[in-house]
């Protein structure tokens, strides 16, 4: 019994959390939303054709494919001028779209490489309720299914993957699975593991009891001020419409930390080539995760790059940490490609 201390304060602590949850607006959202649906009958697909994007644009009107569960995900691809000698998938973070990526993708077209992304469910374009997700694996299952359609179409290329934080996660789990199908990952200010000081045991515990009464609890949004420490790339992440700016919940915040906790058992196992960059003053991914997967991971071709005083998203950060970062990720693809027929 004395190995959980405070046994009267977790009580406490969970009675007012479920009093709080029962005489919250959420039970009544939810009540009213169950009462709609009942009468409706249920979320009923609407046909192809008829089918909208968040913001009302036809899905016939924009490049998508429709995943195993019948959701449209918005696609974006980055063609170069010349036949492509690689493959690129972009897997991009929690919140955001895959249209933050423009500035990776053209540094990568102008190698001869084609990159292609797409909004996950339930971000962007994408359809699927905002920042919810029954299982961290449909996002994983998605990344797959894309990068098969584009190994079809160009089975003979080797395939990356590009993963900026929640998505390096997804990049890290999806390569696990098939990794014979994946020439390197590079990961950019990834999602490894969960922050120690947000995740103890006892918060850990605490989000699973919450998780069970009121599982679309509100945690508190994504803080812009730790993306970037270039204001205006911090005003252009708010004033961007296809990005989620409400609160994310629980339930989300626990497909996280199980994700987290997946890696965690597979980083013995990994083998396969990657590249990691991130910043030391990262506050929205821990750099110990970076350090952590470099140091278990059994890879011979491993690389960790760590930039003094920056922030989460490298890519959108001061500008010469930016052009650094470009550098660095087409030259690392770059010397990944297999040598031209006739060399």
């Amino acid at each position: 019994m004395n190995k959980i201390p405070g046994m009267h304060t977790l009580a406490t602590c969970l009675l007012v959390a479920a009093v709080s949850y029962w005489y919250s607006t959420e039970v009544l959202t939810a009540l009213r939303l169950f009462i709609s649906d009942s009468a409706l009958g249920g979320d009923m697909p609407e046909p192809e054709g008829n089918r909208r994007s968040p913001q009302g644009v036809p899905y016939t009107d924009l490049p998508h494919i429709v995943n195993a569960d019948g959701l449209h995900l918005f696609c974006r691809y980055w063609e170069p001028d010349s036949p492509p000698k690689a493959l690129v998938f972009v897997a991009h973070g929690a919140g955001e779209h895959c249209g933050g990526y423009a500035d990776i993708a053209h540094s990568l077209t102008q190698h001869g490489i084609l990159v292609f992304a797409h909004d996950h469910v339930g971000h962007g374009q994408s359809e699927g309720e905002r920042m919810d997700i029954k299982n961290f694996q449909i996002y994983i299952r998605d990344v797959l299914q894309h990068i098969d359609i584009m190994k079809g179409r160009y089975p003979k290329l080797p395939v990356f993957i590009i993963g900026h934080s929640m998505g390096g996660a997804i990049s890290i789990l999806t390569t696990c699975e098939r990794p014979q199908d994946f020439a390197g990952v590079v990961l950019i200010g990834p999602m490894v593991q969960m922050n120690a000081e947000s995740a103890t045991p006892f918060k850990v515990f605490m989000a699973k009891i919450l998780n069970r009464l009121t599982p679309k609890l509100s945690l508190g949004s994504i803080e812009s001020k730790w993306v970037s420490r270039d204001p205006k790339q911090v005003e252009a992440y708010d004033t961007d419409e296809l990005n989620y700016h409400g609160g994310l919940r629980i339930s989300f915040g626990m497909q996280l930390m199980e994700a987290a906790a997946r890696i965690e058992r597979e980083l013995p196992n990994i083998t396969w080539p990657f590249f990691i960059l991130h910043g030391d003053a990262d506050k929205l991914c821990d750099i110990r995760g970076a350090h952590l997967m470099h140091n278990e991971a059994k890879s011979t071709d491993k690389k960790l790059k760590v930039y003094e005083e920056a922030y989460h998203a490298l890519h959108h950060d001061l500008p010469e940490t930016i052009e650094s970062v470009l550098k660095e990720v087409s030259t690392w693809i770059l010397e990944r490609l297999p040598a031209p027929h006739g060399s």
